[in-house]
């Protein structure tokens, strides 16, 4: 029997519900969220969660980024989550277990960490940010679960942990963006995120004075 954390969907979005891609833009929103997420958050059998759009299951989801390349990702039929397989990915993803829910410390961080450790095979250190939300419920299954977006900037190698049920390269952020207008089967978040990677992973510099 496997348990996920869940968060009320009222709980987590007080005032409105976005659609979409939320940018933290001020000073206090990641916080105000993760304190949220963790004041609300508990947690329950994943069966149940899956059918429950009261409930939101919370998900780390970390675009993984070694210099100007982005880390692109294929599941295969071996692996665990049946309506992911063939799909293609930019997005470290997994729920929230109870093995990452220790007092003092962010249970989003813990699991994205454990999810990218469990997948990556990074050799050097990696800076990991938060930087917004997604939250789509256009469809059943985005109507139950919300992406906590985070970047794991790699200063090293990245390679693919387990080749049995995953593939991965790293690729251009143009290439990207042409898989996606040429209409490849991207997760929906990750055909999301695409648009915006200029904007929270490559975002334009300043001209030098």
């Amino acid at each position: 029997m496997e348990f996920v954390y869940v968060i009320p969907r009222d709980k987590l979005f007080p005032e409105c519900y976005p659609q979409g891609l939320a940018f933290f833009r001020q000073q206090g929103e990641r916080e105000s969220l993760e304190a949220r997420i963790r004041e609300h958050g508990f947690f329950v059998e994943r069966s149940y969660a899956e059918r429950t759009p009261l409930l939101k299951q919370i998900i780390p989801y970390t675009v993984v980024v070694s210099g100007e390349r982005v880390l692109l990702l294929q599941r295969l039929p071996r692996g665990g989550e049946r309506r992911l397989h063939g799909k293609l990915s930019i997005g470290v993803g997994g729920h929230i277990n109870p093995e990452d829910h220790l007092e003092g410390l962010s249970p989003v961080e813990r699991a994205a960490r454990r999810e990218i450790e469990e997948e990556i095979d990074m050799r050097g250190s990696y800076a990991l940010r938060t930087v917004g939300f997604l939250n789509d419920d256009s469809n059943p299954v985005g109507a139950v679960h919300v992406g906590i977006v985070q970047v794991a900037e790699v200063q090293g190698s990245v390679a693919i942990r387990e080749r049995d049920v995953l593939e991965g390269r790293l690729v251009r952020p143009m290439d990207l963006e042409d898989l996606r207008l040429r209409g490849e089967d991207f997760e929906t978040w990750s055909s999301i995120l695409i648009e915006h990677l200029d904007e929270f992973v490559f975002p334009p510099q300043p001209a030098p004075l």
